[in-house]
């Protein structure tokens, strides 16, 4: 499959992101969009992003552009240093996916570019290369920006007392997470640092990656374990017994830790957040964070003094107000970030004398599962999942067993939820031939049972 944009920026296979495909995207969204006369290039850790990297940086000069190389370092210390010079970014990264594959992430001076800019850059392939000098210019500096950011608004006692595992595998992130956990007064543990690309997908962790969290939670007498996609713009946490916290689970958390009163989020995050007291209103998008960050903007337009935060069902937090953390004020940051969601739930479970577990276990009880079935064709999962929208009967008979029928949610996909408050989410991927199949219930077993049965039933129905 040729390269192409999705949830996450564009992403393809290395062999097909050619130099020649990397600057016509490049140039592209140079001319489409605005760059504040200079442009912030940053990589992930895969084998093939130095590569690539040089490639927009050569194609960005040769536009005429001063550009800043900030080598390695997480996709939202990036932003942050771009936006911080009111200049556009890019973030060669495939976040993720397998090493085989790669992508690049494209910010404006303002923060992650929107469906429309997506639209725009697609528009502007094909143009003649350029023949300018920019300057190239040292952004080594970034990645200590991002990590004295948290430090400055926690303190050196947030977490004090704690023993904190960091799975670094091939995390962008692993040294700031060190850095940070040690700036905030605990004790940070390193685990399992990898020199090969490992595709640690924090939202589907396999049986055996979540069996080691357990144990070196049980070996070094941890108190959680913490860990980011590869790019970093997503948080992993566990609990001292190596329980994975839903990503989702942590922006409430999150969000309440700040003080935020309005709340954005997708369709498919837990719905406990709208259980929580904490929050004047909810706002759920359809899935990716343009929409979340469409949702901000609209909440900013009518209140620019609105305290309103966004997440991801994955966990990646945007902040759209000035907060205040335990020692100092912590500024907006419109991007998906995986250190505010980590170091939040952590810090206020210190204060409150309790476990991890502990604070999570306080929240109303609601709890989400999910998975997919693949090799799907994109239009028969959509094709299917209308037929269930437009005829209650064909709805019927597949969630037969599950019980009646609330009501429904078209937001992104088809959403129904049930009289017994389960909740039965289908949903085609937006970047690969999948069906996705989200469930919430008042168990994480229920959750899981929900998922289970009906991608049985997806699996023999098209597949059949």
């Amino acid at each position: 499959m040729a390269p192409k944009f999705g949830t996450s920026g564009l992403r393809g296979l290395v062999t097909e992101l050619t130099p020649d495909l990397v600057a016509d995207h490049t140039r592209a969204f140079l001319a489409a969009c605005p760059t504040g006369g200079g442009l912030f290039v940053g990589r992930d850790l895969r084998a093939s992003s130095p590569e690539i990297a040089e490639v927009v940086v050569a194609t960005a000069r040769a536009e005429g552009l001063d550009v800043t190389d900030c080598g390695v370092l997480p996709t939202p210390a990036l932003a942050l240093a771009a936006m911080r010079e009111g200049q556009a970014a890019v973030m060669v990264t495939g976040s993720h996916i397998p090493a085989d594959r790669n992508g690049l992430k494209f910010y404006l001076p303002t923060g992650e570019i929107a469906k429309s800019d997506e639209a725009a850059i697609l528009d502007h392939l094909g143009r003649p290369a350029g023949t300018g000098e920019g300057a190239l210019k040292d952004g080594s500096a970034a990645a200590a920006l991002y990590r004295d950011r948290y430090v400055s608004a926690y303190g050196g006692k947030a977490l004090s007392g704690l023993r904190v595992g960091v799975y670094q595998h091939s995390s962008v992130a692993r040294d700031v997470m060190v850095e940070v956990v040690e700036a905030l007064g605990g004790t940070a543990v390193p685990l399992a640092l990898s020199e090969t690309f490992i595709p640690v997908d924090t939202e589907a962790l396999d049986p055996e990656t979540r069996g080691m969290l357990g144990g070196w939670c049980e070996e070094h007498r941890l108190d959680a374990v913490i860990s980011t996609d590869g790019d970093a713009d997503r948080p992993m946490v566990a609990d001292a017994t190596g329980r994975v916290v839903p990503g989702d689970v942590l922006g409430a958390l999150t969000a309440r830790a700040l003080g935020a009163k309005l709340v954005c989020t997708p369709v498919s995050s837990n719905t406990l957040v709208r259980e929580m007291p904490d929050f004047d209103a909810v706002t759920q998008t359809r899935i990716g964070s343009p929409f979340v960050i469409a949702a901000m903007e609209e909440a900013l337009a009518a209140d620019t003094t609105a305290r309103v935060v966004g997440y991801e069902a994955n966990g990646g937090f945007l902040l759209g107000f000035e907060a205040r953390g335990p020692a100092g004020p912590l500024a907006p940051l419109m991007t998906r970030d995986c250190l505010l969601p980590i170091i939040a739930p952590l810090a206020a479970a210190n204060a409150a004398g309790q476990s991890l577990a502990d604070l999570v276990g306080a929240l109303p009880p609601r709890y989400t599962a999910a998975d997919r079935i693949q090799e799907v064709p994109t239009e028969a999962s959509k094709a299917f999942i209308a037929e269930l929208t437009g005829d209650p009967g064909a709805r019927a008979a597949f969630f037969e067993g599950t019980g009646p029928e609330a009501d429904t949610d078209l937001t992104d996909g088809l959403r129904v939820r049930f009289e017994s408050g389960d909740i039965v989410h289908l949903r085609p991927s937006g970047n690969a031939p999948e069906l996705r199949c989200y469930a919430e219930a008042a168990s994480f077993e229920a959750a899981e049972a929900l998922v289970e049965r009906h991608l049985d039933k997806l699996a023999a129905q098209l597949r059949g």
